[in-house]
């Protein structure tokens, strides 16, 4: 892709408003808005020109100013387990990658239709989870509103299914890249644009508390996620260091004006790392804390990453730090990871390059 193509915005990163505008400020009337978000959502073309009731000038105009699809499909792997790992390219040559998980019998039921996208926010991470592998090369830069939305699409078009249920919970920290992840959200969750529902909308965030207050004030009931990882500042900070710049109490006091302000129950994500934050004492804590805030828990065995130190706890140890939570009057669940065999279970998202040999692993960090 050359230098000016680059520099076009992707025309799926654009909200009806901003169509509106750019489409009146050309002299065309503003229902044409409503003709090109139905060539780009309805129809999914793949050329401009294929915008047929749009005028040949109009089209021409379009190509010469936007992008019509800010990203492609490099590779994709299948897991035993019918998880599917998609490596996206950017237009500037970075990757991402995006994960499509199949619903799971166990919560869902055997007839579920539910299909997850594990969608990625920035290229890398910037804050460096002691779990996780997709902060080991560094934070490379956030993703536009086109390039989320486009990995719904593609994914979509790759697999010839419809996806009903997004969590922002790949490669990045979703409310860093605040102002792009809102216009995504927007663009998503609109009748004329993707048309997923905002209760399907789940933001993961590794505990941004002014972010998170921030976002109790959009309008839309969206689910909130917060990578916990321990129950004390002690433990927390150890796995997590975002937690030096915002302790747990103030966390807390974010999750409550959310609380106040959203229907939607919070859930905490807890990986659980072997001899670092399964203690029953850490167990009896989580359970005050979630209490504390009406909070529903998901238990996650960690997952390997090459090149980190933990491993995940024996199934006895698991199970019992479930038993607390549950006998502590908490909404617990302990997840079996998908896609661990394709490296795309939680944590093991990773951050890509191009070189003359081909697509590897980014250099992991000084």
């Amino acid at each position: 892709m050359n230098d000016s193509q680059q520099s076009k915005p992707p025309a799926i990163g654009l909200e009806k408003d901003d169509w509106i505008a750019w489409l009146t400020g050309r002299g065309e009337p503003a229902f044409r808005a409503g003709q090109v978000l139905d060539w780009l959502f309805r129809k999914r073309v793949d050329s401009f020109n294929a915008m047929t009731n749009l005028s040949a000038g109009l089209r021409a105009a379009l190509a010469e100013e936007f992008r019509l699809n800010p990203l492609e499909s490099a590779t994709q792997q299948g897991s035993t387990d019918t998880t599917r790992k998609f490596l996206f390219r950017l237009h500037d040559g970075r990757y991402i990658e995006t994960v499509l998980i199949p619903a799971s019998p166990a919560l869902y039921g055997e007839n579920s239709d539910r299909r997850t996208l594990c969608v990625s926010s920035q290229v890398g991470c910037a804050y460096d989870c002691k779990f996780c592998a997709s902060g080991l090369a560094g934070f490379t830069r956030n993703l536009d509103a086109g390039e989320i939305v486009g990995q719904i699409l593609e994914a979509e078009r790759i697999g010839g299914e419809r996806i009903n249920n997004l969590v922002f919970m790949g490669m990045g920290e979703p409310l860093a890249n605040f102002r792009n992840l809102t216009k995504a959200i927007r663009i998503i969750n609109a009748d004329w644009g993707v048309g997923i529902g905002a209760r399907h909308l789940t933001i993961s965030t590794s505990g941004l508390a002014p972010q998170i207050e921030k976002l109790a004030e959009e309008p839309m009931q969206i689910r909130l996620a917060i990578s916990l990882h321990g129950a004390t500042d002690e433990v927390r900070e150890k796995i997590m260091p975002v937690n030096r710049k915002y302790p747990i109490d103030r966390l807390f006091e974010a999750l409550q004006i959310w609380r106040a302000k959203k229907s939607q129950k919070i859930t905490f994500e807890y990986i659980l790392i072997d001899g670092v934050n399964d203690s029953r004492q850490q167990a009896e804590i989580l359970a005050r804390r979630a209490r504390s805030v009406h909070a529903k828990v998901n238990l996650i065995p960690y997952n390997t990453v090459e090149g980190l130190p933990w491993s995940r706890p024996p199934v006895r140890v698991q199970e019992a730090f479930l038993d607390v939570l549950k006998s502590g009057g908490v909404q617990a669940t302990l997840r079996r990871e998908k896609g661990h065999d394709i490296a795309a279970a939680c944590g093991q998202l990773r951050l890509k390059q191009e070189t003359e040999e081909g697509i590897v692993e980014a250099p992991l960090k000084d």
